[in-house]
């Protein structure tokens, strides 16, 4: 019991002490997107391990619906197919299995979303360095002050701690509320 309500105790702290940055990172993000998807580009969603699952949640709920009714977004989780991240990984480096997937399918109408919670991670700063050279915008989803990623992302959403968890408990409020600004 007093382990659960440490949890519960250290997710809220963290809520409070990022309320600021979620406010304005959801509003800013869903203007972002939003001139995306009227443009007619799509959203590229990449992360490694929860954050993988946490781009493919964000594009499901994109391309699906979040609570209405409504015509699909274009969204692609990059970090979804096995197959062709096995391949790049095989054949070019795991460091390479996102700025490649990008590199195939992207264009400048399109934005970037990379999820991050150290901010370091090599195939992030590598897609965020193929972003740059394509002149596709990118936001980052980050932690950890936003590591090495902060300098690469055209705009940064840094949830203000070093726990891995929670930062990932805030990317999933922020990526839930851009949902729901949007629909």
């Amino acid at each position: 019991m007093k382990r659960v309500k440490k949890e519960i105790f250290e997710h809220q702290q963290t809520f409070i002490k990022n309320v600021k940055i979620l406010e304005s990172g959801i509003i800013k993000a869903s203007s972002l997107i939003s001139k995306t998807f009227k443009k007619k580009g799509k959203i590229y969603i990449a992360g490694n391990g929860g954050s993988a699952s946490d781009s493919q949640h964000f594009a499901a709920e994109l391309i699906g619906r979040y609570k209405k009714k409504r015509k699909p977004f274009r969204a692609v989780s990059l970090a979804a197919d096995i197959g062709t991240i096995t391949c790049i990984a095989n054949d070019y480096g795991y460091e390479n299995i996102f700025a490649r997937q990008l590199e195939a399918l992207g264009n400048k109408n399109d934005l970037v979303i990379a999820i991050s919670t150290s901010g370091n991670s090599r195939n992030i700063l590598k897609l965020l360095k193929m972003s740059k050279k394509m002149k596709i915008y990118s936001i980052g989803f980050l932690g950890n002050q936003g590591g090495k990623s902060k300098k690469l992302c055209n705009y940064s959403i840094i949830i203000d701690s070093k726990d891995t968890a929670r930062i990932q408990e805030m990317h999933q409020i922020i990526y839930h509320n851009i949902c729901k600004q949007i629909d």
